[in-house]
């Protein structure tokens, strides 16, 4: 099967390749609640983008909202959900692949009204051709799936083909922020980041905004220490 992934530089450009795009996830579909469920079934329509169709306009996704960010593997919705109640001036796009966390989400945009957040359950590299380059004024990744083993490493989100294609869609100026509590994931992505010309910066003290999630509470109860990186897209 011929797939086209978005590859590096900044013209947005595309590739085909004879092979799927590796996945940095596994699917969890797990059975929601009733009510959960409900609650999906009448919110989806209104408030998921689809993971695959033509270009989006995020300024008619997001009227009145120059910022937009896109929030990669927001997990149970917590940090999300936090963020949007005390950021409504910024667009925020939000990809997960877990449907609980994701209808959880969903159940919060119901509650509150929220008409700046929306969320796309499925994979992030099959979603960003619908961004056009220089459109995000941020991308977060916050504690992704470390993929200890040898031989998983492959799997992890941050790697060459998509790192390239998230500074594609950074604006200049715009900021890619990855916190993680495994050391070398850590230096796994300033390694990365190394060789990306597009992109300066490095550690940063961890930001009181960044929102405390169960599964960086876990972490600090293991002994893991978090550390947060940000890097800003340049010329």
């Amino acid at each position: 099967m011929v797939r086209t992934i978005a590859a590096g530089g900044s013209n947005g450009l595309v590739v085909t390749t004879p092979h799927p795009p590796i996945r940095s996830f596994r699917p969890r579909r797990r059975g929601l609640s009733p009510l959960r469920a409900e609650v999906y079934e009448r919110a989806a329509p209104r408030h998921l983008l689809q993971v695959e169709g033509p270009l989006l306009e995020l300024a008619t996704v997001f009227p009145g909202l120059p910022d937009v960010v896109l929030d990669i593997g927001f997990g149970a919705g917590e940090g999300l959900v936090e963020l949007a109640a005390v950021r409504p001036d910024e667009g925020l796009i939000g990809v997960e692949v877990h449907t609980p966390g994701v209808a959880r989400v969903l159940e919060a945009i119901e509650r509150n009204g929220w008409q700046h957040v929306r969320l796309v359950e499925g994979d992030v590299m099959e979603f960003l051709p619908r961004l056009a380059p220089c459109s995000l004024a941020g991308v977060r990744l916050f504690f992704p799936d470390p993929w200890l083993k040898n031989k998983q490493r492959h799997r992890r989100i941050v790697r060459p083909d998509v790192l390239a294609a998230l500074v594609d869609r950074l604006r200049i100026g715009g900021h890619l922020h990855v916190a993680t509590d495994i050391a070398d994931y850590g230096r796994h992505v300033v390694a990365l980041v190394a060789d990306e010309p597009r992109l300066r910066g490095g550690r940063i003290d961890r930001p009181e905004w960044r929102p405390l999630t169960r599964f960086e509470q876990r972490g600090l109860a293991a002994g893991r220490t978090p550390v947060d990186l940000s890097f800003e897209r340049i010329r």
